[in-house]
Formats: structure tokens, C-alpha cells, sequence
């Protein structure tokens, strides 16, 4: 296939016309990048902050956890440190003993130490009993967070008293884009105070940009829509990532043999992303916030062999987890009792990897998955599938809860030992209710949408570089998908060090090799399918690898027909 064509069929499936095809292809760091004054409440934030800063007042920042609140964390350190303003403290709660938020504990700590101003990342919208209480005592709060908001009774936005609130999803603001992450508002907050305050400030022209490695990190890490702003952060994000000056950042990748200077989405989402969720999950988020900015070489090395480590344990008690979750699911699958919804939990379970085996049960048994542990207070984290939405579904059981929030795909909940009983019946019951009274038509979701067919002819520089033209790729711009046909096997074997993973060598036209590989599968889990001189259909992705920085252009697969 011609490369003008593959391009042409690329930008069709994406919905694109000719207007928005060299916006899509060139984004513009000036042309494309909004005012962040059109998001309501940034002036009268950007106001307190200089007045904060002007009568030195204890300034904490309080961030999520994860891989969105602990980079804009970051980017609040530095910008403070720029500017030479010391009193103000980093704040991240700890997942299993204080869980997701803000949290009265704190709030009370807060109290005693006499703060005057607290800014909330990635989290707040919902906090509207701990704001109170802050507010009480004479402790102002800005909220920016990009986390719907809980509704009243008349389906109206249900808000905190705070200061002021910077969420793009509020009813009441019109930002050209809502789909930001919270480390962009972090961004956007930096971005709008360097504006207002230029005169006051002696900044190098433009030393925001700088930024942008955290923004881009959490834009791709934490999956919300790669298009309109976000496609424009992501992209110069990992711009600025390729040339990172952080050095913890240069140590991990080094531990994980990538290339920094040949950095890709998929190395933060697949490499970075775990490795720093791992020390919420782990330990303490603090060691991930500490890796991202130190400036210390000792430290630095020190944590990120720290972070690898922790990273190894993850994987084990996921896999433990997961063991006892398929021995479980898998029954009632054949016994047809499994649930729409599915809730499951031990108090076994540690709390901090519960998202990551929500999210495999998710892929495996193509349904939302809600899963708990704990045993005092039982805590839990849940990912949708196809058009569920989750925030939509804990609203209408909000008494079942002690605490929820998050996204449409993905959030957290905490619910009493006595209500976790009835939830997976209750959270059925609300699903059911949702669908018969929505005039949506809900369709059934499939893993993958297939682009176009091509040959293996096709799997050459030139068009490999043309299907790059469209990342970053991820939510709402998936990687491009091909289909194969009636390819002949060549060769086949499993790699790594527990031959856990399969690759396929196929030959084109010209008899020459062209790799198609796929990460823990194996031959077996394709019946009789695989065997040499066998002919399939092949569904993969381009993919340029550069690990051990050796270069390879192969396929990935995506499924085997």
C-alpha cells in the first residue's frame, strides 16, 4: 500500500478532516496551548498564592499518589524552589493508611501546625466535609483537580466550599477542554502565575517549558484522551522527557536498558508509569516523588535501585493475587454465575495493587471489575469496561459507601465490613436501572479496531514513519491496528527468562525475515494454531524497538486468527 494512502485511511478512522489533519500532524506548542485564565477561579487563585507568598504563609501541597498527582507535586517543588519560596511542604497521602484524598487526620494535622493555605492535585472536588472543617479553622484551600464532581439531588454539581476550585469538569467552567490531567492543571497553574507576576518574578524566559516532562508523563500514565491540549502537552512532554535533565529519571531508565533519547509513550506507560505507581503501592509515594526530584547523584541511584526492587514485589503479589482471583472467577464462569459486575476482594489482599488486578480481571473476563482488601476499614479500587461509567454507578448507591470518586473508567471506594457484603448486588441492581432508562444504545465492546489490511511488504521504514506521524498514541488515538492475511510461519519460539513470551519470524515477498513478537503469551495458548509452516492471520501494530539500544523495526501482536 501506498504511503499516501495509509495515511489517508489512518486519518479517516480518526475522524479527521482536512481542517484537522495538520492540526493533528503539527501541533503547535503557541497556537494550540490555552489561556489558562479561561479556567474558572485561576485569577483569584494566582491572587492567594502571591499573597501567601508575600506574607510568607505555610503553604502545603497536597497531591495524589499516582502517576498524575505525584508529577504535579513535582512541578509545584519546582516552581517553589525557582522562585526561592521555602515555606511550603510536599503532602501525599499514604494509599493503604489514609487512602484516596483528602482526609480529616490530615486536615487536623494541618490545624495544629498552623497552615494558612492548602492546594490540592488530582484530588478535592469531592472533599466537601474536610474543606469544611479546613475552612472552620482558618486554613484556605484551592482545589485543582480534574475528578467529576458528586451531584445534588437535581443532578447539579455538589461542591466543596473551597477558595477556589480549578476543575475543568465543573458545570460552571467553560475551558475549551476538560480532559486535562491534574498535573497539567498543575501546569496551568505555574503558567498562569508566571503570566501574572512576570514583572515580580526573575524567571528565564520560557523555563516553564522545563515542565512539561511532568505534564507529559502524567498525560500519557494517567490515560485520559490524547487529543485537542492533551495531544499538544503529551508531545512536547516527551520532548522535553527525551532530554531530561532529572536524574532520577536518567537512572531508571537506565536500570530498565531504555534509551532516553529515544523515548516513546509506551516507555512511560509500560516502564516508568509501574515503576513509580509500585512505591504507592509498595512503600511510601514519597520515594517516587523523591526520585523525580532530587538532585543528589547518590540519592538518586540509591532510589531508583530502591523503585526496581519494589517494582519485582509488585509483580509477585499481583501475580499471587491473580492466581486466587481466576481460581475464583473462573468457577462461577462455568457455573454461569458470574455477575455483569464483578466484585471481589480478600482481607488478605494488599489495597495498593488492587487497580492493577482490577484492571486484569477487566481484560480477561471483559466486564467492570470493583476489588477490595483490608480489614479494619475495607478499601478498593475499580475499572470499567466498555461504556460503563463508574462514577455514575457509585452515585446511585453513594450510602453503600463510606468514600468514592475517580473517573468514568477508573476509580477508588471504601465501604464497612457489613455493606461490602451487598455490593456486588447493589452495584448490579444500579447498572441494570442505568441501561433500561438510557436511550444510549450500548454496544458490545471489542478489544481492537483494525485499521486496514497490509502485506508484510509493507513493514518498512517508510511506512512505520508515517503511522509515527499520529503519536503520541493512547485513549481516544489508539496505536494503529493491520491485519495480516494467510501468512506463512517461518519460525517460532518463546523469549525471556521464563520463555513466557512468543516471536514469530514470517517471511515477505523478497524472502527477507520480519519479526512479530507478543509478551506473555506463548505458542500453547493458541491450540494447534502455531506450528511451523502453519499459514494465519496475523492482527499487530508497527513497533520500533530500541532496547539495549539496538534499533529493530518488528511487528507487535495484537492477535493471532
Amino acid at each position: 500500500m501506498e504511503v499516501e494512502e495509509l495515511l489517508a485511511i489512518l486519518f479517516k478512522n480518526r475522524f479527521l478532516d482536512k481542517n484537522q489533519q495538520d492540526v493533528f500532524l503539527n501541533p503547535s506548542y503557541e497556537k494550540h496551548i490555552h489561556d489558562p485564565f479561561l479556567l474558572k477561579d485561576m485569577d483569584k487563585a494566582c491572587t492567594r498564592i502571591k499573597e501567601a507568598i508575600s506574607k510568607k504563609e505555610k503553604i502545603v501541597i497536597y497531591s495524589d499518589y499516582d502517576c498524575d498527582g505525584i508529577p504535579a507535586a513535582v512541578i509545584m517543588n519546582d516552581f517553589f524552589k525557582k522562585i526561592n519560596y521555602e515555606n511550603f511542604s510536599i503532602y501525599i497521602p499514604d494509599r493503604h493508611d489514609e487512602g484516596y484524598g483528602l482526609n480529616t487526620d490530615a486536615v487536623n494535622n494541618f490545624i495544629k501546625e498552623k497552615v494558612n493555605l492548602i492546594i490540592t492535585f488530582d484530588l478535592g472536588t469531592t472533599a466537601i466535609e474536610e474543606i469544611a472543617l479546613a475552612g472552620e479553622n482558618g486554613i484556605d484551600i484551592i482545589v485543582t483537580d480534574h475528578h467529576l464532581p458528586k451531584k445534588d439531588i437535581n443532578d447539579k454539581d455538589l461542591l466543596p466550599n473551597a477558595y477556589a476550585i480549578i476543575n475543568p469538569k465543573q458545570e460552571a467552567c467553560h475551558y475549551p477542554d476538560d480532559r486535562l490531567c491534574g498535573s497539567a492543571l498543575a501546569f496551568k497553574l505555574v503558567c498562569a502565575y508566571t503570566k501574572k507576576y512576570e514583572k515580580d518574578l526573575d524567571l528565564p524566559n520560557g523555563w516553564e517549558k522545563w515542565l512539561l516532562d511532568m505534564v507529559g508523563l502524567a498525560t500519557l500514565a494517567d490515560q485520559v484522551p490524547l487529543v485537542g491540549e492533551n495531544r499538544v502537552l503529551a508531545f512536547y512532554g516527551l520532548k522535553v522527557l527525551q532530554k531530561s535533565k532529572r536524574l532520577g529519571l536518567v537512572d531508571i531508565f537506565r536500570k530498565a536498558k531504555v534509551s532516553i533519547q529515544t523515548l516513546n509513550e509506551e516507555d512511560i506507560t509500560f516502564t516508568l508509569a509501574p515503576r513509580l505507581n509500585a512505591c504507592s503501592r509498595m512503600d511510601s509515594p514519597m520515594r517516587a516523588f523523591e526520585l523525580l526530584s532530587t538532585i543528589d547523584p547518590i540519592e538518586s541511584r540509591t532510589l531508583a535501585d530502591f523503585v526496581e526492587k519494589i517494582n519485582t514485589d509488585r509483580k509477585t503479589n499481583v501475580a499471587h493475587i491473580m492466581k486466587d482471583v481466576r481460581k475464583n472467577l473462573d468457577k462461577k464462569l462455568i457455573e454461569e454465575n458470574l455477575m455483569p459486575i464483578v466484585v471481589i476482594g480478600n482481607p488478605s489482599w494488599k489495597v495498593g495493587v488492587l487497580g492493577i488486578v482490577a484492571s486484569k480481571i477487566t481484560e480477561v473476563y471483559k466486564r467492570p471489575a470493583f476489588v477490595w482488601g483490608g480489614d479494619d476499614v475495607i478499601r478498593g479500587s475499580c475499572r470499567s469496561f466498555g461504556d460503563v461509567n463508574l462514577v455514575d454507578i457509585m452515585s446511585k448507591i453513594e450510602k453503600s459507601f463510606i468514600n468514592f470518586g475517580g473517573h468514568k473508567q477508573a476509580g477508588g471506594f471504601s465501604v464497612s465490613n457489613e455493606e461490602i457484603h451487598f455490593l456486588e448486588e447493589n452495584l448490579n441492581n444500579a447498572h441494570k436501572n442505568i441501561i433500561e432508562n438510557s436511550k444510549e444504545i450500548y454496544e458490545e465492546v471489542t478489544d481492537y479496531n483494525i485499521d486496514t489490511t497490509l502485506s508484510l511488504d509493507d513493514v518498512d521504514q517508510k511506512h512505520y514513519e508515517v503511522i509515527a506521524r499520529l503519536s503520541p498514541f493512547g485513549m481516544s488515538n489508539p496505536k494503529p491496528v493491520f491485519l495480516f492475511k494467510n501468512l506463512k510461519i517461518f519460525e517460532i519460539k518463546e523469549f525471556g527468562k521464563e520463555k513466557n513470551h512468543l516471536e514469530i519470524i514470517f517471511l515477505n515477498s523478497k524472502k527477507r525475515p520480519v519479526k512479530a513478537i507478543m509478551f506473555f503469551k506463548t505458542r500453547s495458548d493458541f491450540g494447534n494454531k502455531l506450528e511451523i509452516a502453519s499459514t494465519i492471520d496475523l492482527v499487530a501494530c508497527f513497533e520500533e524497538s530500541f532496547f539495549a539500544n539496538r534499533r529493530e523495526l518488528r511487528l507487535r501482536i495484537v492477535d493471532i486468527l
